[in-house]
């Protein structure tokens, strides 16, 4: 097929980056607002937390899950269909009366986070086509990182200002804006010719899927072992005020987004080369918050630094899924955002037990380079074989509607 003209196809990825947008904000607002929550609902700080954990685990189970169950589905009614879930269950958690119905809301709120990325991802490359397919996904995961530089403080002082609810239902616009903008903007696209349910779990029995996804798991644990600590290690060790805290946060974002556009570029040239050079950019970086993390300048051009690798190695490791399920590119697509929950888990565990050992916030990141390193010696050592037809388009045609649907080939 040809791609989209150049200003429909920047409309259409302008709507699925307001969506990444979305849901970037949600998935990180609830970190700034828990004082507020549990003071509203009656709850220890804690156990308010378990808010944040069900919105992770939406995301694992959900990726996989609705990617492969709308594999029959036209990606453009499905992508509607994910944003209608994701703007229902983000109203339901600024209604939310107890901690429990909270706790439930956000899980139903993670569930489409995964998927959307996915399909989107698949659905970026069919408007510009396969040959600009890392820059397509870069834009719209440029959504997701500039909600960590604009979207979460934003949030946060609303929900200080007026009420943490406020921060949800205004999240619930954003749904309703981007409902309206893939409505408007974004065109049909067929999915891919005889894909079932059953052909999208088969993907699953990919073992070279299972070794991206497990290096994805362990090199972005790396990352978040450092970021979950982030504030008590820039107060606590560096000495900077709390004050600060929230601008180098924002310069974070702003460094993810400068990795991601990068790293769509590089993806481009090859996928599998700047997944590597993300894993070990981003072990030098974290050696590097080890060494200097006393000292302000050099600990918060680090942190940021972090920003710009972190998203290279996230958006060539989801390009890199899409390559080694092309009979299934929008589960491959989904799972990164799998790994990257698992990620956050693992790399949270691991650099709060090596806290509460007495060994100091700068351990994080000894066990974040410890980790990204695992990650690096999976891909060179079984991660590595040549992706099946990972030029291929690798869904069904753009479609307009005033035109009869054809195979992408």
């Amino acid at each position: 097929m040809r791609p989209l003209p150049p200003r429909a196809a920047r409309l259409a990825l302008f709507a699925l980056a307001l969506g990444g947008f979305g849901i970037g904000t949600t998935e990180f607002a609830a970190m700034g607002l828990l004082p507020e929550i549990a003071d509203d609902l009656g709850a220890s700080i804690p156990a308010t937390g378990f808010a944040i954990t069900a919105y992770a685990l939406g995301v694992v189970v959900g990726a996989p899950t609705l990617a492969a169950l709308g594999a029959r589905m036209d990606r453009r009614r499905l992508l509607l269909w994910l944003l209608v879930g994701f703007t229902v269950a983000n109203v339901l958690s600024a209604f939310a009366p107890t901690l429990p119905t909270l706790v439930g809301a956000r899980f139903l709120a993670g569930l489409p986070h995964g998927a959307f990325f996915g399909v989107g991802a698949v659905m970026g490359t069919a408007v510009v086509g396969p040959g600009r397919r890392g820059r397509a996904v870069s834009t719209m995961m440029a959504g997701l990182t500039i909600a960590c530089a604009v979207g979460v403080p934003v949030t946060a002082i609303v929900g200080h200002a007026v009420g943490w609810r406020w921060s949800f239902a205004g999240v619930g616009v954003i749904g309703l804006l981007t409902l309206l903008a893939v409505t408007v903007w974004v065109p049909r696209l067929a999915p891919m010719a005889g894909a079932t349910v059953r052909s999208e779990l088969g993907a699953l029995r990919n073992s070279q899927l299972w070794i991206a996804f497990g290096a994805g798991a362990i090199g972005f644990g790396g990352m978040f072992a450092v970021y979950s600590y982030v504030k008590p290690l820039l107060t606590d060790v560096t000495g900077l005020s709390v004050g600060v805290v929230p601008l180098v946060l924002a310069l974070y974002g702003i460094g993810m987004t400068v990795g991601t556009v990068l790293g769509g570029r590089l993806a481009d040239r090859s996928v599998l080369g700047t997944l590597i050079g993300g894993l070990v950019a981003t072990i030098v970086v974290l050696v590097v918050i080890a060494l200097v993390g006393p000292y302000a300048v050099p600990a918060v051009a680090a942190i940021v630094t972090l920003g710009v690798t972190s998203q290279v190695l996230g958006l060539s490791m989801q390009t890199r899924l899409m390559d080694v399920s092309p009979a299934a590119p929008s589960l491959g697509a989904a799972l990164c955002h799998s790994a990257l929950n698992l990620g956050n888990a693992t790399g949270a565990f691991l650099g709060g037990l090596v806290i509460e050992a007495g060994l100091g916030y700068l351990s994080p990141a000894w066990v974040g380079a410890g980790l990204t390193t695992l990650g690096l010696v999976v891909v060179l050592t079984v991660g590595r074989r040549p992706a099946p037809n990972a030029v291929a388009a690798p869904a069904g045609a753009v479609v307009r509607d005033d035109e009869p649907e054809l195979a992408l080939r």
